[in-house]
Formats: C-alpha cells, structure tokens, sequence
C-alpha cells in the first residue's frame, strides 16, 4: 500500500478559528461576527438611527426650507454681475441691450412708416429695444421711405402726412436715449444722412409743398367767398326801369342786367311804392341797388 505524497505548504490548511465544524456551519465569532436575531446591524459610530431613517445629527445638516443653505464651510458664491461687451450692465436689466448691436444703454422704440399703391397700401412699423445709434438708422430709413413711397394712392395723401407726424414723436424719443456707453459685440447700424439731405428727401419735398398749399388755399377761398358774396364775383348793378335775369333761385339770388328787348328779360326793376312792393312782384337784395341799401322790385314781363 503507498503512501499519498505530501502536500505543498502553502495550501495546508492551518489550525485556527475558521475551519469548518460539525454542525450547521455557524460563523467563527470574532469582530465581524453577525449579532443574534434577524441580521442586525451591529451598534457603532454609523449605526442607522430609528424609523423613518433620520439622518444622524452632523455639521452639514440643511436648513429648512426649500432651497437654503444651512451652516457650513462652504457658504454660496456670490452670484455674478451681468456682462455684456465687456462693461456691467446699467440699472434695468438685459432690457437695457441694444437688440442689434448689443450696446447700452437702450430703451423701447417704434418707428412706423406706409406705402401708397394706388388702390393697396402697406402700414408698416418697426418696434424694438435699441440704442440711440441704432434708433436713429431705423428712423431716418423708414421716415426716407414713406416720404417716397407714401403718396400713391387717394387715401395715402391723407395717410402718410399724418404717419410723418407721428414719427417725429418717435424722433423726440430717441433724442432723450443716452449715448451708448458700452460697446456691443456686433456693429451698430449706420444713421447715414439726414433724411431732407438724401435723394428720396428731396423729391418728397414736391408732394409736400402741394399739400401745403391745398392746405393754405382752403381758408383763403373761404375768406373770399366770403367777401365776395352770394354773386360770385364783381357785384352787378340795377337801375330802376332796367331789366334784368335770375340765374339762380330765390333763396340765392344771382341777378343780372339785360336788355329789356331781349328773350332773356326776365323782369322789370321798379322802386318800391312807399317803400313796399306791390303783390306779385320779387324783391332784390338791397345789394343790388346803387346805394347798396334800398331793396327794388322785380316785376314780371309776362304777368
């Protein structure tokens, strides 16, 4: 009968208190040994604290709140100062940014402009937030345009004087805008020339110098009708023995001297009877009379 080579050293297994027993296998006690009962937790520094699981007091505990912090070494930064173009922002926010360009400050602007085409027009109206520099571009090409394209269409003539106006308020606006004094990341636009100084200012300046003469010869026409009276014209005289045409009814009398042999005679002047005129005869306004006060009569040559 042979004997079993030995076995190496290094796999024997040595005397000590893991090596398996009789039994069910129970764990060899030691530091890690698990505690009797339903796999509890052993008792120590962490140990889990009781239902519900409140976290074990500490120094980063959060305050309550939502959203604070509590006490700590580590506190919240500070938060940032807005930058933009290499400058902080003035007081007002991003609303103060040029849309364009980026520069500041800036402020609300609206520019409106129309198109006359003869029997459609186009309203026209650029808002935004923009700096001076920017504003004053927008304004001065929309104002060039309407005074170019504005005046083609019957209800246009009325339109776009009245779009001019409005936007000289606008003009006032931008002038209050400060001077930008932060540059933006991107180029302003260009203002340009002023707007009578370019080509379409100088040719709106024959449909503005129309209207402005319409304008003035309607209270001058009504100052001379005025003066001129219900006879249209040098005031015609009639004599007493004359004849003499109504072109117009009685209520506007336009009375005019013929010749008593002519068809046209339509009535025979008379001075009035004691100051009145006998029945059946039509009576002349007073300004038809040499004096300009006495009132004659007008009797009928077929009655």
């Amino acid at each position: 009968m042979s004997t079993p080579p030995p076995q190496h050293p290094a796999y024997q297994q040595n005397p000590g208190p893991y090596r398996t027993g009789p039994g069910p296998h129970p764990p060899a006690p030691g530091a890690y040994a698990q505690g009797p009962g339903p796999y509890q937790p052993a008792p120590g520094a962490y140990a889990q604290g009781p239902a519900p699981y409140q976290p074990a007091p500490g120094a980063y505990q959060p305050a309550p709140g939502p959203y604070a912090h509590g006490p700590g070494p580590y506190p919240p930064a500070p938060a940032a100062v807005p930058q933009y173009g290499g400058a902080p922002l003035p007081p007002g926010g991003p609303a103060t940014v040029c849309e364009v360009c980026g520069a500041t400050p800036a402020a609300p602007v609206t520019v409106r402009g129309h198109q006359g085409m003869l029997v459609v027009m186009r309203f026209l109206r650029r808002r935004g937030v923009l700096c001076r520099t920017c504003a004053l571009a927008v304004f001065r090409q929309m104002q060039a345009d309407t005074l170019l394209q504005g005046w083609w269409g019957p209800l246009s003539v009325v339109i776009t004087p009245v779009t001019l106006l409005v936007n000289l308020g606008a003009r006032s606006a931008i002038r209050r805008i400060p001077a930008p004094v932060a540059a933006g990341p991107r180029p302003p636009l260009d203002p340009g020339k002023p707007v009578f100084k370019r080509p379409a200012g100088v040719l709106a300046l024959i449909p503005l110098s129309l209207l402005g003469l319409a304008v003035l010869a309607v209270p001058v026409l009504m100052v001379v009708g005025l003066l001129v009276g219900p006879g249209g014209g040098e005031q015609p005289t009639l004599t007493v023995g004359s004849c003499a045409r109504n072109d117009g009814d009685w209520s506007h009398e336009d009375l005019r001297p013929v010749d008593c042999g002519s068809a046209e005679a339509e009535f025979r002047v008379l001075a009035p009877d004691s100051g009145s005129c006998q029945a059946g005869d039509y009576i002349a306004d007073p300004e038809y009379s040499e004096d300009g006060d006495l009132p004659l009569c007008l009797r009928p040559l077929n009655g």
